[in-house]
């Protein structure tokens, strides 16, 4: 194995004991904090440690499989011809996994997000396109046993919705989600249509982590104008009666966030106040990005919102992820929230390249 992942898995090693250590001390569990802390670590750890430990048995019983081949006894020389084979597989196997293991974690994957989908060109096309997309995605969060929750909506003129931003609360949500942000593109007859023409139509969708602390991000007050007005759209009698929707402008970046989902003004603030957050911390992301745009090569796709990175096109009940040329035809069951083969096939590629891109640097 490559010098310097030998020498990461010593100081893997190391720390892994040093953990293990600290968290047998009889007072650990005096600041919770520091426990829960040194815990996840521990169990961040423990699948490198164990796969460096088989990969060390294995290199051990390899050593010795060869010097059996020396042996004077034909049937001793063809069974260690044997574990020489299967054992150099099994290496080669642990290698990749190690490698894999090692590979830099996306802090954000356990986080829940914000998801952000936006009518784009199309006019009342794209407004009926992004409320299937709404679907696909709440169809998807019932699949996987996570909380959606409507933060704001802009309903289309004839369905639909022109702007609507969820919140989606979960295990794992980012991680599953964040390789939808882009633009998705529709290719379909519209109902409006009387002559059977193929129109072509775009949502843009966007995927914020949540911040985990309030005070991740400092927001002056005096950078934020506050408004509140009567919540639009579907919500009972009730919401039309009281101006419990927020609206928050942060003055220096010129961001708009709503949040008109609870009867609450207070905690539609709270909400909105987190949505802001989440936003220019994307913005901070984008543009340290943009400053090193060659890590992003690494990456399947780049999160740009302006990068179109899927056709649903209805007439051949197809679609198509431009970013790893992947095509499902089943678009039905994909747009009822059947986005697993998707969702993975992306994962396992962005882990590929990172893979990749680790060897390449070695």
């Amino acid at each position: 194995m490559i010098e310097s992942i030998l020498s990461k898995l010593s100081e893997v090693s190391e720390r892994y004991i040093e953990i293990e250590n600290l968290l047998s001390q009889p007072d650990i569990t005096s600041n919770q904090e520091n426990y829960i802390k040194l815990s996840k670590e521990y169990s961040d750890l423990s699948p490198i440690v164990k796969a460096f430990k088989d990969y060390e048995k294995s290199e051990s019983s390899l050593d010795e499989a060869k010097q059996l081949v020396k042996d004077g006894d034909p049937e001793i020389r063809e069974m260690a011809e044997i574990e020489i084979e299967d054992l150099t597989a099994s290496i080669k196997a642990l290698e990749i996994e190690i490698k894999r293991l090692l590979l830099p974690k996306d802090p954000d994957d356990s986080k829940d997000v914000f998801l952000e989908v936006r009518a784009g060109a199309g006019g009342d096309e794209a407004a009926l396109f992004a409320g299937d997309l709404f679907r696909m995605y709440s169809r998807l969060s019932e699949r996987n046993n996570w909380n959606m929750d409507v933060v704001s909506i802009r309903e289309g003129d004839h369905g639909g919705y022109k702007e609507l931003v969820t919140r989606i609360e979960g295990n794992d949500v980012y991680k599953q989600l964040k390789f939808e942000a882009g633009v998705h593109r529709v290719q379909r007859v519209p109902a409006t249509e009387s002559q059977g023409r193929v129109h072509t139509s775009a949502c843009s969708v966007a995927v914020l982590p949540e911040m985990d602390e309030i005070d991740e991000i400092n927001i002056d007050k005096n950078d934020l104008r506050v408004d509140t007005f009567r919540a639009s759209g579907a919500g009972g009698q009730h919401v039309n009666k009281t101006d419990s929707a927020v609206r928050l402008t942060h003055i220096p970046s010129g961001i708009v966030v709503e949040c008109q989902d609870g009867r609450s003004q207070h905690k539609n603030k709270e909400k909105a106040l987190s949505l802001l957050q989440s936003k220019l911390l994307d913005a901070e992301r984008e543009k340290k990005d943009s400053e090193q745009a060659e890590n992003r090569k690494v990456m399947v796709g780049s999160g740009d919102r302006s990068e179109k990175i899927r056709t649903y096109n209805f007439p051949q009940n197809r679609i198509t992820d431009h970013r790893i040329e992947m095509s499902v035809h089943n678009l039905p069951a994909f747009l009822d929230g059947d986005m697993e083969e998707m969702i993975s096939s992306l994962l396992e590629e962005n882990q590929a390249r990172a893979l990749a891109d680790l060897e390449s640097k070695n």
